[in-house]
């Protein structure tokens, strides 16, 4: 045993990582290394930069060194999908991968890739703000993997009307096509809502710096005409979004919640084991917010 009371890494211990770009401000490591530790488990979490022209190389070398499992943030959600051997049906409903668990089967190594995305976020916002889906009108920001996942599974849970923002106007048209194929009865739009709505949900990587514009065009649509703000980023625990619209009265929350939930269901699939929810969202307020 090393000082610290955690089993030293040796030849037996399993490897589990989080892959992105960046991924300096990950809290995924805290968060499960004071689980596997909590269990006992000879287990170990790394955070690992991986541009997206490299993550494929990386899939495959995680195969030959025995990695338990990855998980997937910005920008590999959505490229991860064609990489994988076999899709559980999570990452098949709502397109994109952020859970990869290495499973050897006959003498070869697949990746198998799950999506633990949505039923996080959907769970979070029904904890942190509150808030039921069904029924309620949604602004989305965002396309991407993080996005694509949410905007489904907003629709999968009945809310009544989707409003799709994002930079690149094509990308939140395309999911809109498949919102109306899929989910009929969800009124799903391209813009800003003309209306007061429910929820803003921030899907884009804006607010991770300082510098980063806020990703609402508050020329098109104000705080003030929505009850609740909810950012997928938790670091910096309060960014420019959540700020203005705390400022306006909205109710907030930071993704801490989602990255919690989608870590423990992570956390199930690699080891077998019931995650120990308590003590990871303690390390993680512990590494977002300070002691």
């Amino acid at each position: 045993m090393s000082q610290s009371g955690k089993s030293d890494i040796n030849a037996s211990t399993r490897l589990c990582a989080v892959l992105g770009s960046p991924i300096a401000h990950s809290a995924s490591p805290a968060m499960h290394n004071a689980a596997f530790a909590a269990l006992g488990l000879n287990w170990r979490y790394l955070a690992f930069e991986v541009q997206p022209k490299n993550l494929r190389a990386a899939i495959e070398g995680a195969k030959a060194m025995n990695f338990a499992g990855f998980n997937l943030t910005v920008p590999h959600k959505l490229l991860a999908l064609k990489m994988m051997d076999k899709l559980d049906e999570s990452a098949k409903m709502f397109g994109a991968v952020n859970t990869i668990k290495f499973e050897q089967t006959a003498g070869t190594v697949q990746a198998i890739g799950f999506n633990t995305d949505a039923a996080a976020i959907a769970l979070a916002l029904r904890e942190d703000l509150k808030l039921k889906l069904r029924g309620a009108r949604v602004l989305l920001l965002g396309a991407g993997g993080a996005g694509r996942t949410a905007a489904l599974k907003l629709a999968c849970d009945g809310v009544a009307e989707l409003y799709l923002v994002n930079r690149t106007r094509s990308k939140a048209a395309s999911i809109s096509r498949e919102i109306k194929k899929r989910f009929s009865k969800v009124k799903v739009f391209t813009g800003y809502p003309d209306r007061e709505i429910d929820l803003i949900l921030n899907a884009t990587s804006l607010g991770l710096k300082p510098e980063d514009p806020l990703p609402l065009d508050e020329k098109q649509f104000s705080f003030r005409q929505t009850q609740a703000v909810y950012d997928m980023i938790y670091r910096p625990a309060e960014t420019r979004l959540l700020a203005a619209a705390k400022k306006a009265g909205c109710r907030t929350a930071n993704g801490l919640g989602m990255l919690l939930h989608q870590g423990a269901r992570a956390f199930a699939i690699w080891t077998g084991r019931a995650a120990p929810i308590k003590i990871m969202r303690s390390a993680l307020e512990k590494n977002i917010y300070g002691p």
